[in-house]
């Protein structure tokens, strides 16, 4: 505008990408002149007859327009000559502006570079993890608005999280960060909250919770003005959030500062998990360094003793020598003494032996200064026999000698010693004799090291193999010993070359991280986040018209969990690694192979112009795997179920297809494994009416829409109610009073029926505590007899609620007893300890063995009413003889009876007549609600 000759008015509009959109004009810039620069900017040159001023400049997407209205008395040529130079003044603006435009954008890109690096120096660092996490919140405050700042870890599988770090102005709580807290605790948390929905929010608190369907509380901390959170995922799993906010500035956070915290937070997630692994590392080296240590000391120790040692192993290998290579046994006698003489003062040696029947003993061979000879001889009370006799080495002095004596213990044979030593000789564990050394003079003694060490030849010299067998144990624990030295000092040279090797990384850190979140790192193939960009990418080409149809395939291995469990992981690794290979071989390079975890891979094929082709590539795949390999020196046959998804309009994410194909391939399962399914509407059906069902059941839970009806359980005698048996009703919200068979499935599938059985068992421990009379029975599975608390926790259902114990009962079935026989024997006792007594449901259908009557404490058996209802009709005579011989057997037994499923008074009078106790069915009612 400096340059515009005086009196002219100029207006300038400008748009771009990166210098977005504005404006600029003279002060006395009429509105007409705006008009005509916003008409240029949109792409209409200017008229150069009616405005040859005007000015639109386009460079890169970069649109720049100028209208001047010139003075009224202005020479044309001056103006003609400002052109010129103010198009190239703009210019020169304009591309500065873009490169400081450019510079600050470099500059953000270097802060957040610089702030990744950093947080992989903060995790490799010495800093304790309150520190690194303190620094992190400083580089995340230098990249956006971070004032309140908190990192929180995800446990999905026990639904809990902990607050790893947290920072805020205004909230005064202060979790621990080593608290697990339930998110049952925390129902109204919005971070609880956005672990659920698993995508990240953005908005003030107050948008979030009416988004997420969130109850405003109290008791959760300060509403912010602008709240963001985002979740931290490893590999498909939540595994925690870090959430920034503010409480006094709206509209603090943009989607970009949301895509940078999603960026950051999964480096923060790989900082976190290198921290804890080099903590880890640091623990293990500490440890390794103690074992070494200790290592150290028993070397030491071995030195000290190692001329000793090897002195006695010289006398042990002549002696292994002579066994095989003396030329007569005298002469053997004759070396074994001088090995002897080689270890100990053995002047005076002999070695004698059992004879005969075990009641003489001989002196093969005997050097001895005052006794040159020594007769065979009848066993007595000498020393020797003393020594034969118990089995254990002697060493006695003159005075112990002469104590023995005094006693009648022992009985001196020759001249008396000053000092005898005598040690078994054994052979397969047998005494066969002894050994013996002693002297006559008050100077030489002997010792309890010499006791060792005679006792240790002597050993050996009845068994040279059994030498050997130590001598080689002795060598395979220094060499043992060694080896874990070596290996020990490896890992530490190679955890040493690791840490120096990050310094190196530092540059390619990103990368790396990259490649390591998107592929396996077993097989090296492609992971499941991989596979579903791909997956992704796929459908939008395909919805765009820019690909052909293609199809997912999902397999995983046959009964691989025999591999791990026969012949070890590290074979089972190997077996999915040849399989990744065998696969990656049958495909063409335009196809993705993914490993998705455990034993299960997925194939994303493209270009299928058929589900019949899908097929054909299933059916080549599946020969390709069947293929024998060598695994652990086994050679393996392994087969795979496929699963096969193909294109269809519907699919809007890879998760659904993927989905799909894993249901297909169950199915392949079920019908035999080593084959492939397609995916057809049928099996979506099901899985949808499974899936809700399943989501049906989870509510229920939640809201308790389950409700016991009531049997009555009567005398058949008189017809007297004496008990009734609960029976578990669902309310279901669209489907009405559902019984259990409708959802018993889907309950055992998930699990859930447990939780299910509890809330009817509170439902029944309350009735009964209301009911003054008779006694009520629950039906428990054999889920329940795994576990060790199940009768502490219906007993404790029962004191809480007040109720008689005496007045519930169980029903098992005989599978419950049979499954893990002593777990369950545990719990009827404890039970009945306290009164609970068991009945057992639909006897006669199962194995009805007599020894679990004998050995359970079983209460009742109810006769099963396919038995009752065979009664009446054609097969009432083989019903009758089952019916009688169940009667038979619990009236011996002293067990009552209860027909179920009496509907006719014919029915109820022939159970009466043979000697029937109770009975149940719609004859006497059908299950109602408490009433």
């Amino acid at each position: 505008m400096a340059l515009l000759p005086a009196g002219a008015d100029m207006a300038v509009h400008w748009c771009d990408p990166r210098l977005q959109s504005g404006q600029v004009a003279t002060p006395g810039a009429a509105d007409h002149l705006h008009a005509r620069a916003s008409v240029a900017l949109a792409g209409v040159h200017p008229d150069p007859d009616r405005h040859p001023f005007d000015i639109l400049w386009e460079d890169a997407g970069t649109r720049v327009a100028v209208a001047v209205d010139p003075p009224r008395r202005a020479d044309p040529g001056d103006l003609q000559r400002w052109v010129a130079p103010a198009r190239a003044a703009l210019v020169l603006v304009t591309r500065a502006e873009l490169a400081s435009a450019q510079i600050r954008t470099l500059r953000k890109s270097e802060r957040l570079q610089q702030a990744l690096y950093e947080i992989a120096d903060l995790a490799s660092s010495t800093l304790e993890m309150r520190d690194m996490l303190s620094r992190i919140h400083v580089l995340v405050a230098s990249l956006m608005s971070a004032e309140n700042f908190y990192i929180a870890l995800y446990d999905d599988v026990h639904a809990t999280m902990r607050f790893l770090y947290f920072a805020d102005q205004n909230d005064p709580w202060r979790p621990d960060p080593d608290d697990d807290i339930p998110l049952s605790e925390m129902p109204n948390s919005l971070t609880a909250a956005l672990l659920r929905h698993g995508q990240p929010v953005m908005g003030p608190s107050d948008t979030i919770r009416a988004q997420l369907d969130v109850p405003r509380d109290g008791n959760q901390g300060p509403e912010s003005a602008d709240w963001l959170g985002v979740p931290v995922r490893r590999e498909a799993r939540v595994a925690g959030a870090i959430v920034v906010q503010s409480y006094n500035r709206p509209d603090s956070y943009t989607h970009e500062d949301r895509a940078l915290l999603e960026y950051v937070a999964q480096h923060i997630l790989t900082a976190l998990d290198r921290k804890h692994a080099q903590r880890e590392l640091e623990r293990r080296v500490r440890q390794r360094t103690v074992e070494l240590q200790r290592a150290n000391a028993v070397l030491q120790d071995e030195i000290v003793e190692r001329q000793r040692a090897e002195r006695l192993q010289r006398a042990l290998f002549r002696i292994s020598e002579m066994s095989v290579s003396a030329g007569s046994l005298l002469r053997f006698y004759a070396d074994v003494h001088e090995v002897v003489n080689g270890l100990v003062y053995a002047e005076n040696f002999y070695i004698a032996m059992l004879v005969g029947d075990g009641e003489r003993i001989e002196f093969p061979y005997s050097v001895d200064e005052r006794d040159p000879v020594r007769p065979p001889r009848r066993l007595s009370n000498g020393l020797t026999e003393f020594v034969i006799r118990s089995g254990q080495p002697m060493l006695a002095d003159r005075a112990t000698i002469d104590r023995l004596q005094a006693s009648g213990d022992v009985h001196s044979q020759g001249t008396r010693a000053h000092c005898w030593l005598g040690v078994p000789l054994s052979r397969d564990e047998t005494v066969i004799g002894a050994i013996a050394v002693q002297s006559y003079s008050p100077h030489i003694l002997f010792d309890e090291r010499d006791q060792e060490l005679l006792t240790f030849v002597a050993r050996h010299i009845g068994s040279a193999l059994s030498r050997k067998r130590a001598q080689e144990s002795l060598k395979a624990a220094h060499a043992e010993l060694e080896s874990r030295v070596q290996a020990r000092t490896r890992e530490l040279q190679e955890a040493n070359r690791e840490l120096q090797a990050l310094v190196g990384e530092r540059t390619r850190a990103e990368q790396r991280l990259i490649h390591q979140a998107r592929h396996d790192q077993l097989t090296g193939l492609p992971n499941r986040e991989h596979l579903l960009e791909r997956l992704d990418a796929a459908i939008a080409a395909v919805q765009a018209g820019n690909a052909r149809a293609f199809a997912v395939l999902f397999f995983d291995l046959d009964r691989f969990k025999l591999v791990n469990d026969s012949i070890g992981h590290a074979a089972g690794d190997d077996l999915l690694v040849e399989v990744g290979r065998r696969v990656r071989r049958a495909l063409s390079g335009a196809d993705t192979v993914a490993r998705l975890g455990g034993d299960e891979f997925a194939v994303l094929l493209q270009d299928v112009p058929a589900a019949e082709t899908a097929q054909r590539v299933a059916s080549r795949l599946l020969a390709e795997i069947g293929r024998p390999m060598w695994v652990a020196g086994r050679e393996l046959f392994p087969s795979a179920s496929i699963g096969i998804a193909f294109w269809q309009p519907r699919y809007r994410h890879g998760e659904e297809m993927l989905r799909d194909a894993d249901a297909a391939m169950y199915r392949a399962k079920a019908r035999g494994r080593d084959r492939s399914e397609l995916f057809d509407e049928e099996m979506r059906a099901e899985a949808m009416r499974l899936l809700d069902l399943e989501a049906d059941l989870r509510r229920a839970i939640l809201s308790d829409d389950f409700e016991p009806y009531f049997q009555p359980i009567v005398r058949l005698s008189d017809g007297a109610v004496v008990g009734h048996e609960a029976l578990l009703r669902w309310h279901h919200e669209q489907r009405g009073l559902l019984a259990p068979p409708q959802f018993i499935g889907v309950g055992e599938d998930t699990g859930l029926i447990a939780q299910v059985d509890w809330l009817m068992y509170r439902h029944v421990v309350r009735w009964l505590s209301r009911q003054a009379h008779g006694y009520v029975s629950i039906n428990v599975s054999p889920r329940h007899f795994v576990s060790d608390d199940f009768a502490e926790r219906l007993l404790q259902l029962l004191d809480d609620a007040g109720a008689d114990p005496r007045r519930l009962r169980i029903e098992i079935t005989e599978v419950a007893l049979l499954d893990d026989s002593p777990r369950a024997l545990r719990t009827l006792n404890a039970l009945r300890d306290r009164g609970v007594l068991a009945l057992l449901d639909d006897f006669g259908t199962g194995f009805s063995a007599l020894s679990y009557l004998h050995r359970f404490p079983i209460q009742s058996i109810k006769i099963d009413q396919s038995f009752v209802a065979g009664l009446v009709g054609a097969s009432r005579a083989e019903s009758l003889a089952l019916v009688r011989a169940i009667l038979a057997l619990a009236g011996t037994l002293g067990i009552e009876t209860i027909g179920e499923g009496i509907e006719r008074e014919e029915q109820r009078e022939l159970l009466a007549q043979l000697g029937c106790n109770f009975g149940q069915g719609y004859l006497f009612g059908r299950p109602a609600p408490e009433g």
